[in-house]
């Protein structure tokens, strides 16, 4: 009895749905199976070509040229001739051009542009093109600049884009990484795009200057992510970023700090993410004060330089105008390096009127100077979020931490109201990647004991730690608390 194929009897729009499941590689092999199967590639919404398809062997590129260039050339003659072909997504993921083979490169450029081209032709909604970063260069055709149906776009590695008309009504999501624009022309192709919701945008090529991550303007967007690692750039690069987005509800921006900002209001943001790199180290500013055994007399110069955010000396950068732009949110994540950032870029904090939620990732390199102004202007702060309670021990730490040096704490013992704790309305305080040292143990102490609203502690320890979970608990509840309502929970 002859055992009966039951897969090849299914419609033809099912067997398109199973391949597109399944990665390009494997849907185009099957057209080797029998005369049914043979235009079925026709029929698959959603496309994958990188290099492993056609690259077996770094010596064979002519011959991974040709196996490409074979099967681009049958998918677009099967989506052409089928009427019902619909791709959905089609991604392009290091289309096989090593470096200084131009002549590799002459062939494969506009067949990966008429791949496009024909995947538009075809309703495409998602696009996301990754070029290896290796590679001498890969130019887009303009004309795909343009798409009535494409809703997502993602465009990373070496890539050029020369922009005269951009215009895509649908998109909502654009995703630029490292991609090299004509001059200033990503602003070009930020004002096609009028119904943008969520841009992200990556530099961290050392061999040029900010350059879409520095100028992002667009009415419509709702969510920016901007990360900009460029270490090895000069400071010249950086004079200034500007962002014009008023329908901004989320930030997340990760860069070197530059000296100016132009931020429109952002009246509409909820949630902010900081990561402000400073260029040179503060420890000559950290440590200005080292000595604690002083005369009376110096106590109150002692007292203002510890209480004044600004430090003597300029650092290069200035986050005064981008601070105050994003004082309106309601959930704010600081990095550790942000931490000095503020303290040493920022002439004045604002009043965070509308902060309910406080994130701060701590680092024992960095140090919390700023935590004491910072927790001061947050009057109806609710939640207080620490990633790791380990910071560097310096004269300027402030009366948020308990790792006072001896002068300024008989200071505080002498103004106990000059601590910020006391005032501080924080309901719920959680702690992550607790290891129960010394520092992290009287710093938990610090808190329980200034925080009067404090209703629950929510501690994370850390993996290294799951051995001494016990010891760790019962250190943490024998701890005195000012507020009668505090509960402890270990998570």
């Amino acid at each position: 009895m002859s055992r009966r194929d039951s897969i090849s009897n299914l419609p033809d729009e099912i067997l398109g749905k199973i391949l597109s499941l399944v990665p390009t590689k494997v849907a185009a092999s099957t057209s080797v199976l029998s005369k049914r199967w043979r235009n079925l590639l026709g029929l698959v919404d959603n496309l994958c070509l990188d290099d492993s398809i056609v690259f077996s062997c770094p010596d064979e590129e002519e011959a991974a040229k040709i196996r490409f260039l074979d099967l681009v050339d049958k998918i677009c003659a099967l989506l052409s001739n089928s009427p019902m072909a619909m791709i959905k997504k089609l991604s392009l993921c290091h289309v096989p051009v090593t470096p200084c083979r131009k002549d590799i490169q002459a062939f494969v450029e506009p067949c990966v542009n008429r791949l496009i081209w024909t995947a538009m032709d075809c309703g495409l909604l998602e696009l996301h093109l990754h070029g290896d970063p290796i590679h001498c260069g890969f130019f887009l055709d303009r004309a795909f600049l343009t798409s009535n149906t494409l809703v997502k776009l993602t465009i990373s590695g070496d890539y050029y884009l020369e922009v005269d008309r951009v215009f895509f009504p649908a998109l909502k999501s654009l995703s630029l990484f490292c991609v090299m624009f004509d001059c200033f022309n990503h602003a070009k192709f930020l004002d096609g795009c009028p119904v943008l919701e969520e841009l992200f945008i990556t530099e961290a090529d050392q061999w040029y200057p900010p350059c879409s991550s520095a100028y992002v303007f667009n009415e419509s967007v709702k969510r920016l992510v901007v990360l900009i690692d460029l270490p090895d750039s000069n400071q010249e690069h950086h004079y200034l970023m500007q962002i014009d987005a008023p329908s901004l509800v989320y930030l997340d921006y990760s860069g070197y700090v530059f000296p100016e900002y132009s931020v429109c209001d952002l009246n509409l943001l909820v949630e902010a993410r900081l990561s402000l790199k400073l260029w040179e180290s503060t420890n000559d500013y950290d440590y200005s004060d080292t000595d604690d055994d002083v005369d009376d007399n110096d106590e109150v110069d002692f007292y203002l330089d510890f209480y004044d955010p600004v430090p003597k000396a300029a650092i290069f950068g200035d986050v005064t105008a981008l601070v105050a732009s994003i004082s309106n949110i309601t959930t704010l994540h600081l990095s550790p390096d942000t931490l000095e950032a503020f303290q040493f870029c920022c002439k004045f904090m604002p009043v965070f009127d509308n902060l309910l939620n406080l994130s701060i990732e701590s680092h024992k390199e960095k140090g919390w100077q700023i935590m004491p102004l910072l927790l001061k202007s947050c009057p109806n702060l609710h939640t207080l979020v620490f990633k790791g309670l380990l910071h560097k021990v310096t004269n300027r730490c402030g009366d948020a931490c308990a790792c006072i040096p001896r002068k300024q704490r008989k200071i505080v013992n002498e103004e106990e109201e000059l601590c910020c704790l006391w005032t501080c309305q924080v309901k719920i305080l959680k702690i992550s990647e607790y290891g129960g040292s010394f520092q992290e143990l009287d710093q938990m102490r610090h808190f329980l004991g200034k925080l009067e609203c404090l209703e629950t502690v929510k501690v994370g320890v850390g993996a290294d730690n799951n051995d001494n979970i016990t010891v760790l608990r019962a250190n943490l509840l024998a701890l005195p608390r000012l507020s009668s309502e505090c509960n402890i929970e270990f998570i």
